[in-house]
């Protein structure tokens, strides 16, 4: 009965829009109602901080919340190529350029390769969770499950930041190539807004239109995605092997001669910022719902994509330094410029097709990767559940693909590439950062197993890791030349780990493939994610602070109450089902004759 409700419901919210499509829980039906839950935020709070779901309710219950299956199409073939597809766009062909000129000089190559390894212990610590927890949300359900409630919200409002923003920095990015390929500047195609500030001047309204195009694509149905990714990306690796071949016939090794002229520190700010350009695996974890063979195809696809982008940044960050002198790089088409300088003026129109695919395969698969993050967020009530439906026609979450491109084009349209790529860093390091931790959580935390003994020392490791990882990087990020800190946090660093691996008994062995090195690899990714959050510049820090005030605020008027409303009624409905499979249910007396 509860189901045929739960399905009507879904098929209402297809058809029409009422208040109960975004705001369909107890808290919310009459006013009173609503002041009564705001008297209990501080006890609702509390429920939902200690409050964790479970595997199974992550794969089935919040699954039936869609009315509709996805289709299990995809294999370890697929997944690769739609890493790569996902990855490899404006990172490459457009940061690079910045970062080499202004923070690293030809060492941005080793800035690819901090970044790099900060990624790939990262999708070590994805692929784990989306073997064990195959759905849509991602990293999403993983901190639902390991961290509760209350951090999964806030890695959800980040989830969807990294998404948007992301999006609209390659939408913008889109522009300066397809302005390369018709030789005009990008401002050519701009609107300039005077009254408005610099960084929210230039109004571009061809990265809207690009925007809504891949709406299109997106919402119309998945099933030649694959094939398109495939055509697309297998057009760009021919593009990045002749930029590659043609760029070192042309190479100046003087142009090598000051390889790290800002130092190590320039490294490292380089590096937080070209973590961008390795975003996009976490879109295909977000496909594990709809893989066949999750055990083997995720590990394979997802760190076999990550190996192929990272030697292709580092070999176009080597190419593109030795082509030219790096203050002489330019900043919004790189690549397509440094052959012109060097005589190669038509190979610069193969550039910016290369690269117009290349960003326009990251547009489509970002787009179905943040439409199955907001359809499961949708799932849990934390947005509103209209999200959370799958189109029986289309097999595709319609309303959550449209809502995330129209917020994607609105901060396209005003906002520059420079801005949202060191926004978007935060937002994302943040997050990996807290899917190691709940890596670390899941292995050695199991409620009702662990000892409080096992527990505390535990929590007691897991804090020192962390404490010495914030100093070392706030240490980085306001002493310019001291290094005494570091002799104390590094090794406090060491320690911790070892005790953690020594001292406390894994409390859970994945089931089908586990991260190696535990608990190594997700704590050098806590380290590395959190060192590289103290190279971001101040400004940075504060959106994403106004940012998460925000989400602070829905949550405590909304978010909460729409979450506590839901897990009391799923409570209560497997209560009632539980009472009836036993043969009574409260309030009525059992006949056996009945």
């Amino acid at each position: 009965m509860g189901s045929e409700h739960g399905d009507d419901g879904l098929r209402r919210r297809g058809c029409s829009c009422t208040k109960d499509d975004f705001l369909p829980e107890e808290s919310f039906k009459s006013m009173g109602n609503y002041f009564k839950a705001l008297k209990e935020t501080p006890s609702r709070f509390i429920d939902r901080v200690m409050t964790r779901s479970v595997d199974s309710a992550e794969i089935h219950d919040m699954k039936a919340r869609s009315g509709n299956e996805m289709k299990k199409t995809l294999t370890w073939w697929d997944l690769m190529w739609f890493g790569v597809g996902a990855v490899i766009g404006s990172g490459i062909f457009v940061l690079t350029g910045q970062e080499a000129r202004d923070n690293s000089g030809p060492a941005v190559v080793l800035s690819f390769v901090v970044s790099g390894v900060s990624a790939m212990l990262s999708v070590f610590c994805y692929t784990e969770f989306a073997v064990e927890i195959p759905v849509a949300g991602g990293s999403f359900a993983y901190l639902r499950v390991e961290l509760g409630d209350f951090m999964a919200f806030i890695a959800a409002g980040n989830i969807i930041l990294e998404y948007v923003v992301g999006g609209a920095a390659v939408a913008r990015s889109w522009t300066s190539y397809f302005a390369t390929l018709l030789n005009h500047k990008p401002d050519d195609f701009r609107i300039i807004a005077h009254s408005l500030s610099e960084d929210y001047s230039h109004l571009d309204p061809i990265a809207v239109g690009v925007c809504a195009i891949i709406c299109v694509l997106a919402v119309i149905g998945t099933k030649g995605s694959s094939v398109f990714n495939y055509i697309a990306s297998m057009i760009h690796m021919v593009v990045i092997a002749f930029v590659i071949i043609a760029g070192l016939t042309r190479a100046d090794l003087k142009n090598y001669s000051d390889f790290a002229p800002f130092g190590a520190r320039g490294v490292f700010k380089s590096a937080s910022v070209l973590f961008f350009a390795y975003i996009g695996f976490d879109a295909v974890s977000t496909m594990a719902e709809e893989t066949k063979n999750p055990g083997r195809d995720i590990p394979i696809g997802l760190v076999g994509s990550m190996v192929v982008t990272t030697v292709c940044y580092c070999l176009m960050a080597v190419t593109l330094c030795l082509m030219q002198p790096y203050g002489k790089i330019d900043p919004d088409a790189p690549f397509s410029v440094a052959f012109s300088a060097v005589g190669w003026d038509w190979a610069k129109y193969i550039v910016a097709f290369g690269a117009l695919k290349g960003m326009t395969t990251v547009l489509l698969v970002g787009a179905i990767g943040q439409a199955r993050y907001m359809t499961h967020i949708a799932r849990a009530h934390m947005m509103p559940p209209w999200l959370a439906h799958v189109n029986a026609k289309t097999g595709t979450p319609i309303n959550a693909t449209v809502v995330m491109l129209a917020a994607t084009a609105l901060i396209a349209f005003f906002t520059k590439l420079g801005i949202l790529a060191d926004l978007l860093s935060v937002s994302t390091l943040f997050i990996f950062m807290f899917v190691a931790v709940a890596l670390l959580v899941r292995r050695y935390y199991v409620t009702g197993e662990t000892s409080s003994r096992d527990r505390n020392k535990f929590l007691m490791f897991l804090g020192l890791i962390l404490a010495s990882s914030i100093a070392t990087a706030v240490y980085w990020a306001m002493e310019k030349d001291g290094w005494i800190v570091y002799a104390v946090t590094v090794p406090i660093w060491f320690l911790a780990t070892v005790g953690m691996k020594f001292l406390v008994p894994q409390a859970r062995a994945p089931k089908l493939w586990g991260v190696p090195l535990v608990p190594w690899l997700p704590s050098a990714s806590i380290a590395i994610n959190i060192f590289l959050l103290g190279s971001i510049d101040e400004k940075s820090f504060v959106r994403f602070g106004i940012w998460t005030g925000v989400l602070l605020v829905y949550y405590f008027l909304f978010g909460l109450h729409a979450t506590y409303d839901t897990a009391k009624a799923t409570l209560k409905e497997k209560l009632t089902l539980k009472n009836v499979e036993e043969g009574s249910v409260p309030g009525h007396k059992y006949d056996p004759t009945t």
